[in-house]
């Protein structure tokens, strides 16, 4: 067994728990060890028995006298122990936990931690931490203890014997790998201590230290793999040179047929992208921009270049309501300019040849030939698999790759987790597309929201959407509101409207059809999860009320925003909670007046921390464990070391062989 070893093909006891332990992200022996504490309980007070007072958080040290099950009058079980050291004597107490005489005898030597306090009139440790004392260090008592995330049935007591065996048996494979000048310029922890302080630190400083060092090193690691990813890319070969001079006037032609004008952002996203076209390698670029921004008129018009130079263009997006709205809006476009637009899906088959085909994962098929394809547009792409994006630019010779995302990405994280890719950002939206109309609505306003809500639908012919977070009512957070027992409720509220529900349980084609029965304006209120976030076009749908909106990071609150305005009529978002913490609320207030999508990333990111990030990470950073992607100017000066370094890793074999055991994790929105 080494650090590498899957949890599920270790020892008994680990495979044991290898399920549990995946919850906590652990997979292998070696991310026990970067399964960090997120606070220490402080019990380095060793008091004499004879001194202790109550009130005391502290640790004694000494002989088990006396250790008995007991039983109340009720029926309830008590362990009830003595200690004595030379000063003295004091009582112990724990309740229903029979096991502890399993692992505590009388005449053991033992360390106990906890508050000391009067317990029947007698001055009693009341439950506290211990351990059998063997040798002199202890893990779980009489220092800073750690306190690691937990799960159902892995407590932090055995979290941390694990650590501790593994630090000590792993110890000669923890080598240091970062290069010693980056150490000295930095003045940072040496890596084999860094991991021991972290979990079993001296004092709350080296714990400090400890932490700033894996940030670091995660950082740094993060900066160096994208860097790698990059070269990789730059190495694959020439890629497919589109000539653009001779065909600037059927662009030009293209362009004033449009009904609008491109924002400055578009054009400079298009001008950036003719350019990796005409270079020597294969386009590698992400195209960022909220719902409505326009990225599907800038790929269009790259998909027409390719057309010019006698090339074929794919589209892959994730869901097939997406990919019918791709292929209706592109088919509009570039029809009229002689294209043959193919649509595949799950339940479509593409039979006729084609220019551009659009589609979902079902372009993979080994039915669908490409006799020339150069350009590979991927949308939502962090909801491929790396195995899926690879395939789809298999089907030509190194053909460019443009990829698009509206999950709003804060510059900084999007600049560290897809440095391998150029980026284009689509800032502002089309001129004359009304800003939806936000407000954090507080709770004695909910009567009169639905009352208007009701008259919008029936004077102006409009429709609603509802969202809640949860499909069903979370018994740990009994405030929020779910799906399904709103929707029960609402019918009640609004008798006369027709109303209906939508959540991620639903099978594909039943959620098809709820959202084509809402789109064709059969349902005025439709109830639902965060499903209905990316890919959803109802013009006719003004008004968004969302439950329990702190719940969720500000710029997945922008995209479920963007469900709606979407028409010529002014829109209308609300937001509810039942929070009543000042920060919370100042958070939700920011709706109001911002609405640009990377703004509102970057100020999540700032105010809530990387754990939440807006969207791009909703549950939780799988991404970064140690470090902080508001931490700019730690992100500044790994992004800085790592490109000084990049070029001489050669001499560095410790370094290059941690890099290639990165895996960059996908980002994902949901």
């Amino acid at each position: 067994m080494n650090l590498q070893t899957p949890i599920r093909e270790a020892s008994r006891p680990y495979k044991m728990y290898a399920g549990r332990l995946e919850k906590l992200g652990i997979t292998t022996v070696g991310d026990f060890l970067y399964h960090i504490p997120f606070r220490y309980d402080d019990y380095s007070l060793i008091s004499k028995i004879g001194r202790v007072q109550a009130g005391e958080k502290i640790t004694v040290r000494g002989e088990i006298t006396d250790i008995k099950n007991e039983y109340t009058r009720n029926r309830k079980r008590l362990q009830k122990a003595k200690i004595a050291d030379e000063t003295g004597e004091i009582n112990v107490i724990w309740f229903n936990q029979p096991f502890i005489l399993n692992t505590i005898k009388k005449g053991d030597n033992v360390s106990l931690s906890g508050k000391a306090d009067f317990f029947g009139n007698k001055l009693t440790l009341t439950s506290p931490d211990y351990e059998v004392i063997f040798g002199n260090e202890t893990i779980h008592t009489g220092r800073l203890v750690p306190v690691y995330p937990e799960t159902r049935g892995v407590s932090s007591k055995w979290l941390r014997r694990q650590v501790y065996k593994i630090l000590n048996e792993e110890k000669e494979n923890l080598k240091e790998f970062l290069p010693e000048e980056i150490i000295k310029r930095e003045g940072l922890m040496d890596f084999k201590k860094a991991l021991a302080e972290i979990h079993f630190p001296d004092s709350i400083e080296l714990a400090k230290q400890a932490r700033e060092r894996l940030a670091f090193d995660e950082l740094f690691l993060l900066q160096l793999s994208t860097l790698e990813k990059r070269k990789k890319w730059e190495s694959v070969g020439p890629g497919i040179k589109f000539r653009l001079e001779k065909f600037n006037k059927n662009i030009q032609d293209f362009l004033d047929s449009l009904p609008f004008e491109l924002t400055n952002a578009q054009k400079r996203a298009v001008k950036e992208i003719f350019a990796d076209l005409e270079g020597e390698k294969p386009m590698n670029r992400l195209l960022e921009g909220e719902v409505g921004s326009g990225k599907t008129v800038v790929s269009a018009i790259a998909m027409y270049l390719a057309f010019l130079n006698g090339y074929q263009s794919v589209l892959m997006a994730p869901t097939e309501i997406l990919v019918q709205q791709h292929y209706s809006t592109i088919s509009n476009l570039l029809l009229p300019f002689g294209l043959k637009v193919g649509l595949v899906t799950g339940n479509i088959k593409q039979k006729e040849e084609f220019d551009i085909l659009v589609g979902t994962h079902a372009v993979l098929s080994e039915k669908i030939k490409f006799n020339n394809l150069s350009l590979v547009i991927i949308d939502e792409q962090q909801r491929f698999g790396v195995e899926q994006r690879t395939a789809i630019r298999n089907k030509g010779k190194n053909p460019h790759l443009l990829t698009m995302t509206a999950t709003p990405i804060p510059r900084t994280v999007a600049l560290t987790i897809y440095g391998d890719l150029d980026l284009s950002l689509l800032d502002e939206m089309p001129v004359g597309r009304k800003k939806v109309k936000t407000w954090l609505v507080p709770p004695e306003k909910r009567d009169g929201a639905y009352a208007w809500i009701e008259k919008e639908i029936n004077e102006n012919k409009t429709q609603a959407f509802i969202i809640c977070p949860f499909i069903e009512e979370s018994e740990s957070m009994v405030t929020v509101k779910a799906a399904t027992k709103e929707f029960e409720k609402l019918k009640s509220i609004f008798p006369k409207l027709n109303i209906g529900m939508l959540h991620g349980k639903m099978k594909a084609p039943e959620k098809d059809k709820i959202l084509n029965s809402f789109k064709n304006k059969k349902m005025d209120i439709l109830v639902a999860t965060p499903v209905v976030e990316v890919g959803i076009d109802i013009p006719n749908a003004t008004v968004i009320m969302i439950e329990a909106s702190d719940r969720f990071g500000l710029a997945q609150l922008h995209q479920l925003r963007g469900r709606v305005g979407r028409g010529e009529m002014q829109s209308y978002c609300l937001l509810f909670t039942e929070s009543k913490n000042e920060k919370t609320l100042i958070r939700l207030k920011s709706m109001e007046n911002i609405f640009i999508g990377a703004e509102l990333a970057e100020l999540d990111l700032r105010l809530r921390g990387p754990g939440e990030l807006g969207g791009t990470m909703q549950h939780g950073n799988d991404l970064l464990k140690i470090a902080d992607f508001s931490d700019f100017t730690l992100i500044e000066k790994t992004k800085k070391e790592a490109e000084k370094i990049f070029y001489r890793l050669d001499k560095y074999p410790v370094l290059t062989q941690k890099i290639s055991g990165i895996n960059v994790k996908e980002v994902s929105p949901d």
